[in-house]
């Protein structure tokens, strides 16, 4: 078994692992850090940001480039469209991909990418809603950047990072970021979700048996549980052992695997959630008291839902319970309405308010009462009428670069009385101000993280009893922000990866399962050869399809068979003929000599290709693909059975045999 680790980001996980020739993704995580490096996107133009002076190489030049980049307050920004890093797709090739599987809404934002216009034809499966809310946030990406269009998309500077100061020159595969995807794509990714509840077992083309288990981060979460007859594989990423609104995690399903990867763990170590949580009442409150307005940059679903709630009871104990709140996001009617129908992915407590019933998020009685109203944009219709300061509005994009929150820091950050306060960790908040600077309006950083801390992680890894730990090297090491925090070498064996690793698992199948059928397994006649060991012989035909294996009866076997000949059924021979005409090949296969076989078997237009570190053979004519593993060879046919039985025949004569 390998790992594929086709990302940096931590938090934004995509990995891939092979077994048994199947290809699995882990999640697929988008990078969207990268969006710090342009200049923001405003509904209007904006006279600072358009006015900053253009940044000039200080050798070598290209007059060309003029234009492309600004400079603001010692920093360089891009003057263009921003742009993404996708996952690593030289690694393998995404058409080659059997299964996707997602684990949180959060990790699904590179999956456009991925599925549409690279052949991808295999299958992705999601809980409903990881489905849902992740559509929320894939359109309102799109719908952000869209309303405020480039009039052209800047190039030449990717030619020119030597030249360029810090960060920009320090820019991770920046010819290989790309811009947004439309939301046709989106849609055609997202029609190739399945929709799977948890612990419901799903067969994954016979070699595993895929399980998603709560994982207790956000609604509808899940870490995946891979399993054989004789392996177990467990995927944890973004989970929490807090008491949210999510269902908790479910930690039985995850003991003493064979295999544990691990990943998304917290981006914010160092501080407890709920006292960030604090924090940011204390904060909104004192800028009420100063006749100020807060804004709160936020993603349209999440922890979003835990602010309403906390929020407007802090200010309901502070006095100021007339304050009015916005939520403001092209997503955000149907983000508020359908986090009230999801009783059975939520905690108990929640679930309780459902049967009484009761709503089970309070946001709906806010609703009710206009204590909270939303809105696509700040250009929709009833907004300017509704709108009056002070107030709380949270809005998108929490890095700034688009969406509503670049209009509302327009618009109130020169006065000091107003404050910004940053709850999602994804993006370092000074870096994010950067464009804006000089800002007079007060900036606070109150990250609220659930997912696991590093002591969170170690308590965990000690009671799921792993036999062996794969985790990301990073985790291994002391974190910048405090020397103590890592996770500890456990008992068992641990190995880690960096980004663009291919690394291999110690998991290797000694055992397989093979089915009977039910006929030639009426016929054995077991033997007692000493006390307690019975013994039988068994005579039939090994068939392997998809990862299944199974034993037929000679005759049985044969005749459904199409003759390569006539064209029709060949007689059934009988178990002599059968057995004096078995033949044990061995050896490996010299590609060219098998090429110059199939040529003279009357195959034609053969494609060699190597990528990847794979081999393959493509017979054009007949749809018929050949790939050599390590220890495997695939004959993969769209074509007519026939075929595939005369390739493999022709293989079977580049073999040795006895």
């Amino acid at each position: 078994m390998r790992l594929y680790c086709l990302s940096g980001d931590l938090a934004k996980p995509c990995y891939i692992i092979t077994f048994k020739g199947l290809r699995i993704m882990l999640d697929c995580g988008l990078t969207e850090q990268t969006v710090l490096n342009f200049l923001p996107l405003p509904f209007v133009q904006s006279l600072k940001l358009s006015n900053l002076p253009n940044f000039v190489p200080s050798s070598d030049h290209d007059p060309q480039m003029d234009g492309e980049l600004k400079e603001c307050c010692g920093r360089v920004f891009v003057d263009s469209v921003p742009e993404f890093n996708l996952p690593m797709d030289k690694m393998l090739d995404f058409s080659e991909l059997d299964v996707i599987l997602i684990s949180n809404y959060l990790n699904m934002l590179a999956l456009p990418y991925i599925t549409e216009n690279t052949g991808f034809k295999g299958k992705v499966y999601a809980t409903e809603p990881t489905l849902q809310i992740g559509r929320f946030f894939l359109e309102e990406l799109v719908d952000y950047i869209e309303v405020s269009p480039k009039a052209c998309t800047a190039r030449l500077w990717k030619e020119k990072l030597h030249l360029l100061p810090s960060p920009l020159n320090e820019a991770f595969r920046a010819k290989k970021w790309r811009t947004i995807f439309s939301l046709k794509d989106v849609q055609g990714s997202l029609s190739k979700v399945t929709i799977m509840g948890y612990d419901e077992k799903l067969d994954i083309l016979g070699a595993f048996i895929a399980t998603p288990v709560s994982s207790g981060y956000c609604l509808g979460s899940s870490n995946w549980v891979l399993s054989t007859a004789h392996e177990k594989i467990c995927y944890v990423s973004g989970s929490s052992t807090l008491t949210t609104h999510p269902r908790p995690i479910n930690q039985s399903a995850l003991k003493h695997a064979d295999v544990l990867i691990m990943t998304g763990l917290t981006q914010a170590p160092t501080v407890n959630p709920d006292t960030k949580l604090g924090e940011l009442c204390m904060n909104v409150a004192l800028t009420i008291r100063n006749n100020g307005s807060a804004l709160i940059p936020c993603y349209p679903s999440g922890v979003v839902y835990d602010l309403f709630e906390c929020l407007t009871q802090n200010l309901e104990n502070a006095g100021l319970n007339n304050v009015p709140m916005f939520f403001i996001s092209p997503v955000a009617d149907s983000s508020l309405a359908y986090s009230n129908i999801l009783a059975e992915w939520l905690s108990s407590a929640k679930q309780n308010k459902v049967y009484l019933p009761d709503d089970p998020f309070p946001h709906a009685f806010y609703l009710r009462n206009s204590k909270l109203k939303h809105y696509n944009h700040v250009f929709s219709e009833g907004f300017s009428k509704d709108f009056r300061q002070p107030c709380v509005v949270f809005c998108g994009h929490p890095s700034l670069r688009f969406g509503d929150a670049v209009h509302f820091i327009e618009m109130w950050g020169n006065n000091p009385n107003n404050s910004i306060i940053f709850t999602e960790p994804d993006f370092p908040y000074l870096q994010v101000l950067a464009p804006f600077q000089p800002l007079a309006m007060k900036a606070f950083y109150c990250p609220i993280d659930t997912s696991l801390n590093y002591q969170q992680a170690n308590k965990l890894i000690k009671e799921l009893k792993p036999n062996v730990l794969v985790i990301p090297e990073a985790y291994t090491k002391p974190h910048p922000a405090a020397a103590n925090l890592f996770i500890e070498q456990p008992d068992k064996k641990i190995i880690t990866f960096k980004c663009g690793e291919i690394i291999r698992l110690p998991l290797k199948r000694k055992l397989d399962r093979i089915y009977i059928a039910s006929e030639l397994a009426q016929k054995i006649m077991a033997r007692e050869v000493v006390a307690g060991v019975s013994l039988s012989t068994l005579t039939g035909v090994l068939q392997v399809k998809d990862k299944v294996h199974c034993i037929q009866p000679c005759a049985d076997s044969i005749k459904d068979e199409p003759s390569t000949s006539s064209g029709g059924l060949s007689a059934a021979p009988s178990k002599e003929d059968v057995l004096k005409n078995v033949k044990y090949e061995y050896g490996s296969i010299d590609v060219d000599a098998l090429m110059k076989r199939l040529a003279q078997d009357g195959f034609s237009n053969i494609k060699m290709d190597r990528s990847g570190g794979n081999l393959t053979l493509q017979l054009i004519n007949e749809d018929t693909t050949i790939k050599f593993d390590d220890n495997e060879t695939h004959i993969i046919c769209g074509g007519k059975p026939t075929t595939r039985l005369k390739v493999r025949d022709t293989l079977l004569k580049c073999l040795q045999s006895f």
